[in-house]
């Protein structure tokens, strides 16, 4: 499963809609300008960098439901699918006060059970040992990824531990239709295990089952990574980490296909 951190995002609607609003606070201070108009105004220009810089280094995706306890595995119904393990990933991103990094975890082998164009049950596997880190080279990728897959002894339980947990997997336990939602059309919901705990998740998805085969991909969704126990340089748990502190939030996004 790729799994890691956010670039910021700050869209052009949202520029255009703070620069109408200010412009507003402009004309009134200059049509009255007085102390009480400019103290307003002050406040105003504050509150707009201040909801500019969260936007802007804030996780992307909706946080996934997470429940504590795993639940019952779907019954797979109607004609069975191979995953294809060639085509399939999850993408990850990860984030921290300095910045981001981007990866990507293989698939290793699933399958997708499915019925009158509707997904009913199936599971992938992930190979931990592929994570996989898009935005650096060299040195530094090979550090990194070896920080997260926990090569060396002294870090092998900062994250991921793959010599102990060489494989993380999802197990679909129900799937419900969703209308007027431009990223998906299915909420999903399934068993996450990784790094040996299980918890229940559900995300936006958008299936498509259709000329013998099936698909499925999703928006950017986010996790908490210290549900699954990884809390390395969590702000949650380790106080006056400061810059050193890592985000709770993995971004991921899945891409899969079964025929």
């Amino acid at each position: 499963m790729h799994i890691l951190i956010v670039k910021p995002s700050y869209s052009q609607e949202k520029y255009k809609k703070h620069t109408e609003s200010f412009t507003k606070f402009k004309s009134i201070f200059l049509t009255n300008n007085n102390f009480y108009e400019m103290k307003n105004l002050l406040k105003f220009t504050f509150l707009m960098l201040t909801m500019t810089m969260f936007v802007a280094c804030g996780s992307k995706g909706k946080d996934a439901k997470v429940s504590d306890t795993a639940g019952t595995v779907a019954k797979a119904e109607g004609k069975k699918y191979a995953v294809n393990a060639a085509v399939s990933k999850v993408m990850w991103t990860g984030t921290k006060p300095a910045g981001s990094h981007t990866g990507t975890i293989d698939v290793t082998a699933g399958e997708v059970s499915a019925t009158n164009g509707m997904i009913t049950g199936g599971s992938f596997t992930l190979d931990m040992n592929t994570i996989n880190c898009t935005d650096l080279e060299g040195d530094k990728k090979a550090y990194l990824e070896g920080h997260l897959k926990g090569s060396d002894d002294k870090n092998k339980d900062d994250f991921f531990n793959v010599a102990a947990y060489p494989t993380a997997k999802f197990e679909i336990t129900k799937v419900t239709k969703k209308e007027g939602d431009p990223t998906g059309n299915a909420l999903v919901y399934g068993n996450l295990t990784m790094k040996g705990q299980t918890k229940q998740v559900g995300f936006t998805a958008m299936t498509d089952v259709k000329d013998g085969m099936v698909r499925v991909s999703t928006p950017d969704f986010k996790i908490n990574r210290t549900d699954w126990g990884i809390k390395y340089n969590s702000a949650s748990f380790i106080e006056g980490l400061k810059d050193k502190a890592i985000s709770d939030d993995i971004t991921l996004k899945i891409s899969l296909v079964a025929k």
